[in-house]
């Protein structure tokens, strides 16, 4: 046997290996557990101006959302055609358009997506045989900063935190967090509630920095230690920041990133938030009695938790709004000629 053919041999087993690897750890599908790493559905909007006074929302990009305290910092969200080539034409991008460099004590900026306890079974948190997360994501900047991302326990308070650099150019960082064994008394809950979230601190105050990092193992959380040497993307009008392919996966090793179609991915996001607007629905309501019509709308996908609605009505005047996480029904306080023609619903986490 040849030697280049003994090379071709060994390349094709070890790939192989790789394939067995990450099928023994979970799934070759399905390994990222968040929702719109690639920056693709923006339901709302893709552009937001003026963000920050606003303590927790969603402005743009779905499931993605900012995270502010006390902060005098302002900034502009879009989605922006510039992500890396071969990960994704999308991106979400953060630009500072008021400074903030008198910094409060309890001053915050996060990006953040929470996910659902039931999403994160696979990981076995807080009893024996507890699993490594590993985090990956392409981001950049306009200078070289040093960022943070925390992983957050939400139903017991526990947090680990690891500390990234940007440079001006696309990079992608892996992230990899130990296991939490705990004493057996820290699993995440088995519900539609957020467990977990994975949140990128851009900006904090003394209350979150001014202990020990704590990067190495889950502790019960103490905010000095959150995001111990972290710098400000508010301390310059100058500073951008942009983020796209982000995963979190089981086990210690980065695989690529998991592409998934824009259909399978918007699906995903109207769990949490369905919008359909002017032009896009025009539902008839139908005779219900001599004094009230009523229009009956499902949503394409169930919703998480019965959301909070907005609805417009073509005609007519509604009166009532039933909703509920597989559809819901506007009742009018007349009889004929009404209609739906617009409607969004929120159950984000």
């Amino acid at each position: 046997m040849s030697k280049q053919t003994e090379l071709v041999g060994l390349a094709r087993t070890t790939k192989l290996d790789e394939v067995n690897d990450a099928y023994d750890a979970g799934a070759l599908s399905n390994r990222n557990m968040i929702i719109n790493g690639a920056m693709n559905v923006a339901q709302r909007a893709t552009s937001a101006t003026g963000i920050g006074a606003t303590a927790v929302s969603t402005p743009t990009v779905d499931r993605w959302a900012t995270n502010l305290g006390s902060t005098a910092g302002r900034f502009t969200m879009t989605q922006t055609a510039d992500g890396p080539n071969g990960i994704s034409a999308n991106c979400l991008k953060i630009d500072c358009t008021t400074a903030d460099t008198s910094i409060a004590a309890g001053e915050a900026f996060i990006l953040q997506q929470g996910i659902e306890g039931q999403n994160l079974q696979r990981v076995g948190k807080g009893v024996a045989g507890a699993k490594q997360i590993t985090a990956s994501f392409y981001v950049k900047a306009s200078a070289a900063f040093t960022f943070a991302l925390e992983l957050w326990d939400a139903d017991h308070n526990r947090q680990i935190t690891k500390l990234f650099t940007t440079t001006t150019d696309w990079v992608r960082h892996e992230l990899t967090y130990a296991a939490d064994v705990d004493d057996g008394s820290s699993p995440f809950d088995d519900d539609n509630a957020a467990s977990l979230y994975f949140g990128f601190w851009l900006h904090a105050g003394a209350i979150f920095t001014a202990g020990t990092l704590n990067s190495e193992a889950w502790a019960d959380y103490t905010n000095a230690n959150r995001v111990v040497g972290i710098d400000s993307i508010f301390s310059s009008t100058d500073n951008n920041f942009f983020i796209t392919g982000v995963q979190m996966e089981v086990g210690p090793v980065a695989t690529e990133f998991e592409h998934r179609s824009y259909g399978d991915e918007l699906a995903r996001c109207k769990r949490y938030f369905n919008y359909l607007p002017s032009g896009n629905l025009n539902i008839h309501a139908h005779n219900y009695d001599n004094n009230l019509s009523i229009a009956d709308v499902s949503f394409p996908v169930t919703m998480r938790a019965s959301p909070t609605m907005s609805v417009s009505a073509g005609t007519g005047t509604i009166t009532t709004n039933i909703s509920g996480p597989s559809g819901f029904s506007s009742v009018f306080n007349d009889v004929l000629g009404n209609h739906i023609n617009s409607y969004t619903a929120d159950a984000e986490l």
